[in-house]
């Protein structure tokens, strides 16, 4: 299935899978970002910046902040929200880096963005280990890595939960386009397990839902170790989470190895494939939905797809043994 932006159903409670901001409500954003801009040290990493994008996010428009709150409440079925016609910066972009560990260090107008939403939903952290936890990362493809399996990667990209392999993976990633791919092409593909689920057997779930499943760290990862033996499926029976990496997920029996290629089958079956436009942004619920790219030919001149990514967490607390200092970094 292929849609650029498709309103979901309500089966989960989520009335909205996307909300298109009114030129009204895109002027008042626009005022609460170039405040966050004008923020001294206008440095998103910075502890002291970071609080200010906290509280400044309660001033959102009021669908905007209600489409958040409903979204963190439930992600519905789909487990997505995009949003559209957010105010990116007036004056021109710079070219698509395409170095590796691309970041955003300064609070640009779409850095500040990001983090304003993100900081919406939840707390925006970061990992160590990957892009040397910077909070805002940029997804844009990077010569040396065309062939991998990572966000610098133009081969297509398997159906992960994103840092499968950690303890505290995001709840939340979210994707804000800055610069679409050439010819609007390349789509971020999705796949609920609340859509899938029905699609797979008894059986099969039983299996999903033992730890016999171990899961690598991603080559964004530096210093990172497999996962301990876990569940693919955790929770409620009818309506579990998710954690998988088919790149980096492997069975610990030929029984785990079967299930887990039924279970992407199912999800394949459900797949939507989101085209993201400049001024979009998608959260994707990281606890139901898997996330992918399908593959593309970047031209390497300045112009090609260029994403700001955040990570959110719901219950900053949770994770507080990971964070030296109790900043916002995981190691």
């Amino acid at each position: 299935m292929t849609s650029t932006m498709a309103s979901a159903n309500t089966d989960h409670g989520n009335e909205t899978a996307l909300l298109e901001l009114t030129g009204e409500e895109r002027v008042d954003l626009a005022a609460l970002v170039r405040r966050l801009t004008r923020a001294e040290p206008a440095l998103v990493d910075d502890p002291g910046w970071r609080i200010r994008a906290r509280r400044a996010s309660c001033g959102l428009p009021e669908r905007l902040s209600g489409a958040l709150r409903d979204f963190s409440h439930d992600a519905g079925p789909d487990g997505t929200l995009t949003l559209s016609n957010l105010p990116l910066s007036p004056d021109p972009l710079p070219p698509t880096p395409t170095v590796r560990d691309s970041v955003e260090r300064v609070a640009t107008t779409p850095a500040a963005l990001a983090m304003l939403l993100g900081s919406a939903l939840g707390t925006v952290v970061a990992y160590r280990n990957e892009k040397q936890g910077a909070m805002v990362q940029n997804v844009v493809p990077v010569p040396a890595l065309a062939d991998s399996q990572s966000n610098g990667g133009s081969v297509r990209l398997e159906f992960h939960t994103e840092n499968a392999f950690h303890p505290h993976r995001p709840d939340y990633v979210g994707l804000l386009c800055l610069r679409p791919a050439h010819e609007d092409l390349v789509g971020t593909q999705v796949a609920s397990i609340r859509r899938a689920l029905a699609l797979i057997n008894e059986e099969t779930r039983a299996v999903l839902h033992e730890p016999r499943f171990l899961t690598e760290a991603p080559p964004s990862f530096r210093s990172a170790g497999p996962s301990d033996p876990g569940p693919v499926l955790d929770g409620a029976p009818e309506d579990p989470d998710i954690c998988v990496d088919f790149h980096a997920t492997s069975g610990l029996d030929e029984d785990a190895e079967k299930s887990l290629a039924q279970l992407r089958e199912a999800l394949w079956a459900v797949r939507t494939d989101v085209v993201l436009r400049p001024g979009d942004m998608i959260f994707v619920d990281n606890r139901i939905v898997v996330h992918g790219r399908v593959a593309f030919s970047p031209r390497y001149d300045g112009a090609d797809r260029w994403l700001h990514r955040v990570f959110v967490h719901l219950d900053h607390r949770r994770s507080r043994g990971y964070r030296p200092g109790n900043g916002a970094v995981l190691i």
